[in-house]
């Protein structure tokens, strides 16, 4: 990784290797620290923090996910998608509504990989399963705007990704080949 300015980085010890942290991460550090404060003093309409960390083939967004985590003393859960899209109607959205709930409970950081395959540009719907598939997405975008916690995406083709929900996100960070 690539690093920042002088002066807009941090750094982490993990291991043998020394890490800077680009100053999108230690926002994102920050927000997780402001959230747990302001989450018992007073509701507020941001409830999720939505970071997008783009990146070359080659970088490993997950492992800046862990050592995030682990600064905060956090758990990061990677979502496999495989496992909550079912093909009987209806099961995905509980699936979905399983995973936001134990993530709250369980304080989780998620991480969705490969992103622009679930947030792509929209498409005509052609058939019912385009429309049912759409309806399932826009699912998944209402829990993740209302999470009350980090979100972490991560994609190699940010260009891929759907205007309006680009829109949404917080932090966007572009990561450097290895």
């Amino acid at each position: 990784m690539k690093s920042p300015q002088k002066g807009s980085s941090k750094t982490i010890e993990n291991a043998s290797q020394v890490i800077r942290l680009p100053q999108h991460v230690q926002e994102m550090e920050a927000w997780i620290k402001q959230s747990e404060k302001t989450a018992k003093e007073a509701e507020s309409d941001q409830k999720s923090h939505i970071a997008l960390l783009y990146c070359a083939k080659k970088a490993n967004p997950l492992a800046t996910a862990v050592l995030l985590a682990q600064q905060e003393g956090k758990e990061v859960h990677r979502v496999d998608l495989s496992m909550l899209v079912s093909k009987y109607p209806g099961e995905t959205e509980k699936n979905i509504q399983r995973l936001f709930e134990r993530a709250e409970r369980e304080g989780w950081i998620l991480f969705f990989e490969e992103a622009d395959a679930i947030f792509g540009k929209r498409t005509n719907v052609r058939d019912a399963h385009d429309r049912y598939a759409n309806i399932e997405v826009s699912y998944l975008k209402q829990k993740i705007e209302a999470y009350e916690g980090l979100i972490i995406l991560s994609t190699n083709r940010k260009s891929n990704i759907d205007d309006a929900f680009l829109r949404r996100i917080q932090s966007v960070i572009r990561f450097p080949a290895t």
